[in-house]
C-alpha cells in the first residue's frame, strides 16, 4: 500500500508539471463549456440540459487524450523501464497510475461542475448518484484510453488515434450533437459508441430519475471500461523499443472491440437506438354527439282507436342551451402584453432568429418555405381548432426548426408571422400570443412537423416550448406595435 500511495503522489506530481496533460484535463472542457454557454445562454437555466455532453467531454479529453499521452511519453523518455526494475509489483504501478487518472478527470468535472454553477445553472437532481454515473464514465473511457496508449508508438500516433475515435463520438456518437437530430442510420451507428451512454447517464442524474432508470447504460460503460482495462494492462509496453507491430499477445485487443459490438447489438435487440417521441399528441377533439333518433311509436290498432277527437298535445319546448365560456385568453388585457419582458435573443442571433422581409434565400431554402406555405393553410394542428390551440401549434412551426438548427430556421418564422396577420383578427392575437407568452408550459408539445415537409424532431419538449416563448414575444411585438416592418 505504501508504493501505490507512494506512486500514486509521483504521477499526480508528474501530470501537473506537464503543460500538454493540463490542456486536454482542464482547459480543453472549459472551452467547451463557454462555446455551450454562449450557444444556450437564452436558456430558462443556462447549460443544466447540458451536463451529460459537458461532463463526458472532459472525461474525453482527460481520459483518451491526457492518460495515453502521459504513458506514451514517460515510456519514451524510459520512465517506465525504470519502473519495471522496482521492486513493486506491476498491478501497483498500472493501478496507481489509473487511480490517479481518476483523479484527475474527477476533479476535471467539478471544476466543469462549479464554473456550470456560477453561470447560472441549478445544482444536480441527484448529486450522489451523478458522482455514481461520472465513475462509471471515467472507468470506461480510461479503458479506452488505456487501449489507445497500447496501439500508439510515439505521441503523434496517441493524437491521431484520439481524433479518430474523439471526432465521430462527438459527432454521431451522441455527445456534442444531441441523438434526435441525428439522422436514423446514425442513431443506430451511435449505439455503437460509449459516449452515448455516457451522456444519458450523467443527464440522467442531473436532471433525470437518477440510476434507477439507468441500468442499461451503467452496464455498457462498466463492460467497455472493463474491457478496455484488461485489453491495456495485457498489452502494456515497459520500452519504447517494443513497437506495437512486433507485440504479441494482440489477441487481447479483440475483448475490448467485441464488447463495443456487443452492446450496440444487444441495444438494437432491446429497442434502445430510437429516440422516443417527448411530443404530446394533440388533445383528442370529441366529436359532437349526434342527437339520438326520437323513438317511433308504435301504430295502434284500429279496434282501439276511439272516434273522440283528442286534442292535440303541445309541443315540448327545448330548455335554453347553456352559455358557452368564453375563452381563456379572452380575459387578456393591454396591461398583460405591456409588462411582458420583451427582452430576447435579437433576429440575427442563433437562438431564434428571425429574416428581415427582404432577405433572400437560396434555392434549396426557398423549396422548403414554399412547400411549407403551401401545406399550413390547410394543416390539421394549425388549422382545427380554437386559436389558442392552433396559434400555439403554429408558434412550434417556427420553434422545431430553430430548436435542431435546420438550413430553414431563419425563413419560417416570417412566414408563420405573415399567416397569423392573415387569418387572425389583431385583437385576438395580441391576446392569444400574450397568454401564451404568460403560460409557456400549458398544452401538448408539437415536435413533429413532417406533415409540412420539415423532417427531424428537437427531442427535448422543454427547448420548443422555450423557443415558441421566443417566438410569441418576437411575433407580439411587431403586432403591439413596439416593432414596426
Amino acid at each position: 500500500m505504501n508504493a501505490l500511495a507512494e506512486h500514486l503522489r509521483i504521477s499526480l506530481r508528474l501530470h501537473f508539471r506537464n503543460r500538454l496533460a493540463l490542456l486536454y484535463g482542464y482547459l480543453f472542457p472549459l472551452i467547451f463549456l463557454v462555446a455551450f454557454w454562449v450557444l444556450y445562454r437564452h436558456e430558462r437555466v443556462p447549460l443544466l440540459r447540458h451536463m451529460g455532453e459537458l461532463l463526458t467531454v472532459a472525461v474525453l479529453g482527460g481520459a483518451c487524450f491526457g492518460l495515453p499521452t502521459t504513458l506514451v511519453s514517460e515510456r519514451e523518455r524510459g520512465v517506465w523501464r525504470r519502473y519495471r526494475l522496482a521492486p513493486v509489483p506491476v498491478w501497483v504501478v498500472i493501478t496507481s497510475t489509473v487511480l490517479a487518472r481518476y483523479l484527475i478527470i474527477l476533479t476535471a468535472g467539478l471544476l466543469q461542475l462549479g464554473a456550470a454553477l456560477a453561470l447560472g445553472m441549478t445544482f444536480p437532481e441527484h448529486p450522489l448518484s451523478l458522482w455514481v454515473a461520472f465513475s462509471l464514465v471515467a472507468f470506461a473511457f480510461i479503458g479506452l484510453g488505456l487501449v489507445i496508449a497500447a496501439l500508439a508508438d510515439n505521441v503523434p500516433a496517441v493524437q491521431a488515434l484520439g481524433q479518430c475515435i474523439f471526432l465521430p463520438m462527438l459527432i454521431i456518437g451522441g455527445v456534442a450533437v444531441r441523438l434526435a437530430a441525428l439522422p436514423e442510420w446514425a442513431q443506430h451507428v451511435s449505439a455503437f459508441f460509449p459516449g452515448r451512454y455516457a451522456v444519458e447517464a450523467i443527464q440522467g442524474c442531473v436532471t433525470g430519475p437518477g440510476l434507477p432508470g439507468l441500468r442499461f447504460s451503467l452496464l455498457a460503460l462498466f463492460l467497455t471500461g472493463a474491457a478496455g482495462c484488461v485489453a491495456g494492462a495485457r498489452l502494456f509496453r515497459w520500452d519504447a523499443q517494443q513497437r506495437f507491430a512486433r507485440l504479441p499477445g494482440k489477441v487481447w485487443l479483440l475483448p475490448a472491440f467485441a464488447t463495443w459490438l456487443a452492446v450496440g447489438l444487444l441495444a438494437e435487440i432491446r429497442g434502445r437506438i430510437a429516440v422516443p417521441a417527448d411530443a404530446e399528441p394533440p388533445p383528442a377533439v370529441s366529436p359532437k354527439t349526434a342527437p339520438a333518433n326520437p323513438a317511433v311509436a308504435p301504430t295502434p290498432s284500429p279496434a282501439l282507436l276511439a272516434p273522440v277527437a283528442v286534442a292535440p298535445a303541445p309541443a315540448p319546448v327545448a330548455p335554453p342551451a347553456p352559455k358557452k365560456p368564453d375563452p381563456v385568453w379572452m380575459k387578456i388585457t393591454a396591461a398583460d402584453w405591456e409588462g411582458l419582458d420583451y427582452r430576447v435573443p435579437p433576429d440575427h442571433g442563433v437562438v431564434s432568429p428571425m429574416a428581415a422581409p427582404d432577405e433572400e434565400m437560396d434555392d434549396f431554402v426557398k423549396e422548403q418555405v414554399d412547400k411549407v406555405k403551401e401545406r399550413m393553410a390547410t394543416w390539421s394542428p394549425g388549422a382545427d381548432g380554437d386559436e389558442l390551440y392552433c396559434i400555439r401549434n403554429l408558434l412550434y412551426v417556427a420553434a422545431v426548426p430553430d430548436s435542431i438548427q435546420l438550413p430553414v430556421e431563419r425563413y419560417l418564422p416570417r412566414l408563420v408571422y405573415q399567416h397569423l396577420l392573415d387569418t387572425y383578427p389583431r385583437e385576438n392575437l395580441r391576446k392569444v400570443l400574450t397568454y401564451i407568452a404568460l403560460h409557456p408550459l400549458e398544452g401538448p408539445v408539437l415536435d413533429d412537423i413532417s406533415e409540412l415537409g420539415v423532417e427531424g424532431s428537437a427531442g427535448d419538449p422543454m427547448l420548443v416550448r422555450e423557443r415558441a416563448y421566443f417566438y410569441a414575444i418576437k411575433f407580439l411585438a411587431r403586432v403591439t406595435g413596439r416593432i414596426n416592418e
